[in-house]
Parts: structure tokens; sequence; C-alpha cells
């Protein structure tokens, strides 16, 4: 990687008469300006002690134009300095206005803010806890119970201070003194992963445009009062299309013993990106510095490189007074950035925004802020939903199970079918689809997809009585084992004693079942839980030639339509005939719907017992019921 020039045009003096920030050069004076400065901080310049480095007083000249007037932030419930004997004097005292009680630093740990707080949170009181600490002090260990802690509670907002070294978090702190100037308005979101996000009156580049656009320039030409770098990367860079968010520091001493990125070992400028298209972080003016990709600020025991290459201490030795980053890996992304957009237009935290959405697809919060945020944050919107509907997980369920497995050959005609809409359902399950697509209309699609399969299903039955889905039930048997804890004791609608009972699935190839069989009818029942069940009414004693109604009532289905139909045993079929084959039959509100049938005897049927079998699709779940029936000879008349 490359360093660019220093990144302030103008001349210097000038600059520093118009900026809040006052540089020093050695310890003792530093102490002695701070003492000034917190006397009179209203007419004061907040001093910051560079230690030095010439990197971070160009930063200094550079944050002039992005910060107006200094005065005293609004103050921490608590706080805590990690080893306050590795900082000056002067940076211990301009810690100190920084929160209202301090405490030692041995008292960091998960069982604090129970301490401080009390167990029960209490969301109508928010309290902040500032720890502040050179970075190599702010490990795992010390910081990551707290955090956890926190995201539990939502009346504490933690925050961070803290720098590469002493001059580093020296200059970090100045920076909460400083207010944002009022013509810095700019808000701004780039990202190399997302695509698809509007919202008036930010400035938004996403993966589309950046294949054309000069993101250097944007980036770089503009002050931003909040900005998002989105892309994937380490605790060292973040890509951006051809472009690279680079966290090279050449002012800064390498750690020989820790690895470093291809630059750190190479006498020429190189990187694994195009070096013409790199963006020194510390060169970008902003307030607030969103960086959202994995790892891009991690614990200092957790972290990939040397410190030297770190885009967080980057940004921190650069002029962003709070720097949001990512501890760890995780997976933000098109829900993530809708909660960013919608609470930066509230003045809420990046921080909370980021970690409440992506809850739901990660165990623990990823963002930490860095800084002292606002005096009076925004609430934080409620993240999109991204939990699916039930149906569409119903039907991805099932449509995985016909299709995964063998119970479907190559050659039934509704494979295609089914294989669409399971491509469909696969990305509408998606977060991204979930927050992108209303869900009224995803609905009303699946409900028309789905009804158009419950037809040919249905018709595959009238067909063919025997066909594969009318197998199903034996298919998912082989597959699954029966749950005893199911089990119960119910009543045959012959009158006799029947179990209920639940198999469940082994596999992704097989769905639960529920079945009843009765002591004297076998399987009067087959269905998917969740499905709808079937009643047959029917006269069970039947003579030649006879001629009865056979009502089927259905429960506990979707309020909508179902495809219902009728047919009788195959060696019954030269005799008894049921009619209509197949009927569409309105259910209401309560699940509930019914339908009449015809059962014709021919003058000829043999006498013997015979079963009628009624089936239901909805929802691509069959289900089935029997009902006995038997067809006595003709009393012969002259007898």
């Amino acid at each position: 990687m490359v360093q660019s020039d220093l990144h302030v045009s103008g001349d210097a003096s000038e600059i520093m008469s118009a900026s809040p920030f006052s540089l020093v050069e050695d310890t003792s004076s530093y102490a002695a300006a701070v003492d000034a400065f917190l006397s009179d901080t209203a007419r004061a310049k907040v001093p910051v002690w560079t230690d030095g480095r010439p990197d971070l007083a160009a930063s200094v000249a550079c944050a002039a134009g992005l910060y107006g007037e200094a005065r005293r932030p609004a103050a921490c419930s608590y706080g805590i300095v990690v080893r306050p004997e590795a900082m000056p004097a002067g940076l211990v005292a301009l810690l100190e206005p920084l929160a209202d009680k301090w405490l030692a630093g041995e008292e960091v740990g998960a069982g604090l803010l129970d301490a401080l707080f009390g167990k029960a949170a209490d969301e109508a009181e928010v309290h902040t806890l500032l720890v502040a600490g050179l970075y190599e002090h702010l490990t795992v260990d010390t910081v990551w119970p707290l955090m956890r802690a926190a995201e539990l509670r939502p009346d504490v907002r933690l925050r961070l201070l803290t720098g590469r070294d002493a001059a580093s978090l020296a200059w970090f702190t100045a920076k909460q003194y400083a207010h944002t100037a009022p013509d810095v308005r700019d808000i701004g979101m780039f990202t190399a992963v997302d695509r698809g996000l509007t919202r008036s009156g930010i400035h938004l580049l996403d993966e589309e445009g950046m294949k054309t656009a000069d993101v250097r320039s944007e980036i770089l030409g503009t002050r931003w009062s909040r900005l998002l770098l989105q892309g994937h990367g380490k605790d060292d860079s973040i890509n951006l299309a051809d472009y690279t968010i680079c966290g090279l520091n050449s002012a800064v001493p390498r750690k020989e013993n820790v690895i470093g990125p291809i630059c750190a070992y190479s006498d020429e400028p190189t990187c694994y990106k195009p070096v013409d298209k790199l963006i020194q972080l510390r060169d970008v003016r902003a307030a607030e510095v969103v960086l959202s990709s994995c790892n891009s600020g991690p614990f200092a025991d957790a972290a990939v490189y040397d410190p030297k290459y770190q885009l967080m201490l980057n940004a921190i030795d650069g002029t962003a007074k709070d720097v949001v980053a990512a501890i760890t890996g995780h997976e933000a992304g098109h829900s993530e950035n809708l909660s960013w957009l919608e609470s930066v237009r509230e003045r809420g935290s990046s921080a909370a925004a980021f970690n409440s959405s992506i809850r739901t697809v990660g165990p623990s919060p990823a963002y930490v802020h860095f800084g002292m945020g606002a005096a009076e944050e925004g609430d934080t919107p409620e993240p999109p939903a991204v939990v699916p509907a039930q149906l569409l997980l119903t039907a991805s369920a099932r449509l995985t199970a016909y299709l995964a497995g063998g119970l479907l050959s190559f050659r039934n005609p509704l494979r295609s079918g089914l294989e669409s809409l399971a491509a469909r359902v696969d990305h509408q399950i998606t977060r991204q689809s979930q927050v992108v697509r209303d869900p009224a209309d995803t609905a009303r699609s699946l409900l028309f997809d789905l009804e158009q399969l419950d037809l040919a299903i249905a018709e595959q039955f009238v067909n063919d009585p025997e066909n594969e889905f009318g197998g199903s039930f034996g298919y998912f048997a082989e597959r699954s084992t029966v749950d005893p804890s199911s089990s119960a004791t119910v009543r045959c609608p012959c009158g006799r004693p029947a179990e209920r009972f639940i198999r469940r699935a082994l596999a992704p190839t097989a769905l639960d079942t529920e079945g009843v069989i009765c002591t004297r009818c076998s399987d009067v029942a087959l269905g998917l839980p969740g499905g709808p069940s079937l009643l047959i009414e029917a006269e069970e004693d039947l003579l030649q030639g006879d001629v009865r109604p056979v009502r089927v009532t259905v429960r506990d289905a979707r309020p909508g339509t179902i495809q219902l139909g009728l047919f009788v045993a195959k060696y019954g079929r030269e005799y008894c005939t049921a009619t209509p084959e197949l009927q569409k039959v309105h259910i209401g509100p309560d699940g509930v719907g019914e339908t009449e049938f015809t059962l014709t005897l021919s003058p000829y049927t043999a006498p013997m017992a015979y079963y009628m079998t009624a089936y239901a699709v909805q929802d691509l779940a069959v289900t089935i019921a029997r009902r006995p029936y038997n067809a006595f000879p003709t009393p012969d008349s002259s007898e």
C-alpha cells in the first residue's frame, strides 16, 4: 500500500487560526494547556498533544474545516480508565469531565452493569458507560463481557475511547470536545455489496454505481457528517469495487513480530488491489465513519494484522470523532443498511442500528462505537422484519421433501412446476427479499402458485388414484420414526377406539406425518401436521344398485379454497363410482368446509367389503381419509 501526501491545502497558520484545536509539543505544556482549556472551555481551544507525530498534526489541520466551536460534551454516567499510568497527566485530566463518576479499572467485568444500574433494565432512563484506554489494553477479556452485557440492556450505552498510543488517544479525546460545523451536513453510504437502496438526502453509491464512479474523488471531495463504507475486507482494508479503503499509517513504527499485509514486505508501493485506487482512511474528512466490513475494528489481542495497518486506528488518527467498526465477522447486508439509513434520518446510533438488525443472523453484537456519540441520540428504529411468513416456510419444506428425494420420478409432469416454485420460494425466504418485497405481494404470488399446483396434484389423483403423491405417506414413513409423546386414543368414525400418532421425519427428504389407525378400519386418516383433516359421513351397509350421498367435511384448513376428491378402492372401480371426481370447496374463516359426493353401486356389484378414499390438497399438503362400506346382494323379490 502507498501513503498519500498530507491532506491539507492552504497556509497552515491560517488553517489553525480557524481551528477549534491547538497543537502542543510536550507533556508538561499539554497538562497546563488542558487545565487552561477546562477552566475556560467557551473561549479556549482544545489542546492536542501529538508527541511529535506529523500524521496527527496533519489530521488536526484537516479537521479544522470539519469542526466548529469547542465545548464540553454531555458526560457519561460512569467512566473507567484502563491503565491510566500509561497516559500523560494532561490526557487523564482531559478525560475526567467525560464521565460523572470514575471507577477503578479493575472493576471492568460482566457484572459491572448490574452492580451500577440494577439487574432490572429501565428503558425510561438511559445510562452510559465510557471505557478509555490504549488499544493494546482493550483486549477481548476486558471489553467483550461488557459488550455482551450491554447488548442485553436497552438502558445502557457503551462507549470506547482508544488510540494506538497515548498521542492518538489524546487526539481522539480532544475531538470529543469539538462539535461538527453547522455547514457539514452531508451523509454518505458507499457499499460494494448491496444495491437497490434509495433514500433522499443521502449520497448513496451502491454496487452497480461503483463500476463506473470515481469513488476516490467522491469520498475525498466532501466533508461528511456521517459516512458509511461497506465492502468485503479485513482489519486492514475495505474493498469498494476496484478501490480500497486503506488502513496503513506509514508514520507509525512497524511491529516486526506481527504479521502484516503484502505491502509490509515490499520496499516499493504495492497492494493486492490497484495502488492508484487506494483511499487512505486518514484523508477522509468525516465526523463519523462507519467501517462496515468484517473485523474492521478487532480487539487488540484478536487482530490479524499489525496495528500499523488497522483501519479503525487509522480512522481514529484521522478526522473522525466517532468511529463505528465491527469487532468480529458478521452477516450485515441489505436489512442492516436499511436500518442504518432510517437511523441516521432520526439521528440515531449507527452501532445500535446495525446490532439490532443482525440479531436474527448472529449470536452476538458485532459493531462497537468508538467515541462519545451524540448527546441526544434518536431512537433506534425497529429493524425491518426478516422472518418469512409461515406459509412460505411450510411451502419450502414440502417442496424440498417432494423434490430432493426419490418420491417423484423424473418423468412426473409436475416436477418442472414444483422446481420453478422451489426456486422462487428459496429466493423469497432470503433476508434481502424479506426486506425488499412487500409481504402482501409475496403472499399473493405464493397463494396463486400454490393453488395452481394444488389443482395439478389433485388432477393426478383423478387420472391415477395410485399416483406418486398418493404414495408419499409410505415413502415418508420409511424415513421416519413414531413420536411416542404424540400418541393419543381417539374414536374412529366407525365408533371403535383408534390411535392418533405423529411420525417424525429423519431426513429432509421426508415430512412429518400424522395418522389415525383404527382397530377395525386400519388407516383411516393420513395427513401432515398443520394441514387439514377430513371426515367422511356415509352409510356403511349398501345394496347392489344403491345410489347414496357421501358428505365430506374439511377441518383445520387455511381459509380460502381447497381441492377435494373421492375415489373407491381399485378392486371396486369395476362396480362403484364416486361423482364428481373433484370439487373446489370454499373454506370459511373457521377453517371448515364441506361438500357432497354421490356413490353409485352397479346392480352387478360383487358383494363384499369395500372402502372409499377422500383426499384434499391445499398448500402442497395431501390429506387422506378412508371409510369402509359393504355391498350386500339385493334381496330376491320373489323370496
